[in-house]
């Protein structure tokens, strides 16, 4: 009875074997297992979207998926780049010394039409605007949504090369002679926070000579009442600026003028990075009511696995006999990764300010 019974299953069996024994065949099993990593070769091209009107096939789906791909995605000279900074830390200030945690984050994209000339698109995120320790590092503060924060396109004109876009300011090419590290904002660009005016988009042009000296200057306007961007005009606060510079392998001196229409400022700067020492960067700004700032700062390169900061300036240059001081180490924990511990003193007319911040700067 059961050698009966085994015998009616055995053709219902064979028939429902049949279809897979065929998908099998067309599959070619033994042909796809021969694909083994020493018979494939890859280049830059090996994954590239179709170019023509063939579904596309995805492995072990043939016939589910369908798509018409003509072009590429991206251009094949768009890039991108990522950063992110947390900022973790307290300064006592007489009226509060509470450990507070904020960040930033900002996003580029470039892209090249002829591969001279460059769109680039800034973005940026964050809630870096909230504590006593934002106002002294300059995060970015967004409330915590992405903003467009600058659209710029560079591009050579002649032997020249002009930038023109949102968020571009008359100093965008100028060359500096920096060499300092900065920890707290106020420090950056050694010193020279007025250059560049309160121009909210413009140009600038700047022209190397290939001898060491270089040439820039641009303009930028404000926003008027109707929010477009106006130059020169009494509804906007338009910025001017020029900057002449020279540099060399261990050296470098700049001086750079900026008009921003209620106030004109002279800045210099100078460095000098002799190797085997630290690098010393010097800033001088003046305007046109003789109000004076000062700035001065070593960064010792290679202390272990980082670099040293040691440097002050003055607070505002309406108060020369103020100043900030700041020390700081830097050290990359990895290549996307870097940590800097650091402490400063603000001097005010009333009670100093004294900070302890580390931040956290990834890349990516």
């Amino acid at each position: 009875m059961k050698l009966f019974k085994s015998l009616l299953v055995a053709p219902a069996l064979l028939g429902f074997l049949a279809p897979m024994t065929a998908k099998a065949t067309e599959i070619n099993i033994d042909t796809i297992s021969n694909y083994n990593q020493n018979k494939i070769e890859l280049d830059s091209n090996s994954f590239n979207p179709n170019s023509d009107d063939k579904p596309v096939l995805l492995s072990g789906g043939e016939g589910l998926v369908e798509s018409s791909v003509v072009e590429d995605s991206f251009s094949e000279t768009t890039t991108a780049s990522f950063g992110s900074t947390f900022y973790v830390g307290s300064v006592e200030n007489g009226t509060s010394e509470a450990t507070t945690f904020t960040y930033d984050f900002g996003m580029d994209l470039s892209t090249s039409f002829t591969g001279e000339d460059s769109l680039d698109i800034a973005i940026i995120g964050g809630n870096a605007n909230v504590t006593s320790v934002d106002d002294i590092m300059g995060g970015d503060g967004t409330g915590d949504a992405l903003v467009l924060d600058g659209v710029s396109y560079t591009f050579p004109l002649g032997s020249a090369t002009m930038i023109v876009g949102d968020g571009v300011g008359p100093d965008d090419m100028n060359t500096g002679a920096c060499a300092y590290s900065a920890f707290t904002d106020l420090l950056g660009d050694c010193g020279s926070n007025a250059l560049g005016g309160s121009g909210d988009s413009g140009f600038a042009i700047g022209y190397d000579f290939g001898n060491g000296f270089t040439l820039a200057g641009g303009a930028a306007g404000g926003v008027g009442e109707d929010e477009t961007a106006g130059y020169f005009t009494e509804e906007d606060a338009s910025s001017f600026g020029l900057e002449a510079a020279y540099t060399a392998d261990t050296f470098g001196i700049s001086v750079a003028y900026t008009d921003d229409e209620a106030t004109t400022y002279w800045s210099l700067q100078g460095m000098y990075a002799p190797e085997g020492f630290p690098s010393i960067s010097v800033g001088f700004e003046t305007d046109d009511d003789d109000a004076d700032a000062i700035f001065a700062g070593l960064t010792f390169e290679e202390v272990g696995p980082g670099s040293v900061s040691l440097g002050l300036a003055s607070t505002a240059t309406d108060a020369s006999d103020l100043y900030q001081y700041e020390l700081s180490y830097s050290y990359p924990l990895n290549d996307g990764m870097t940590i800097t511990p650091g402490v400063f003193i603000t001097e005010t007319a009333g009670d100093d300010a004294t900070g302890v911040v580390v931040t956290t700067s990834f890349s990516f």
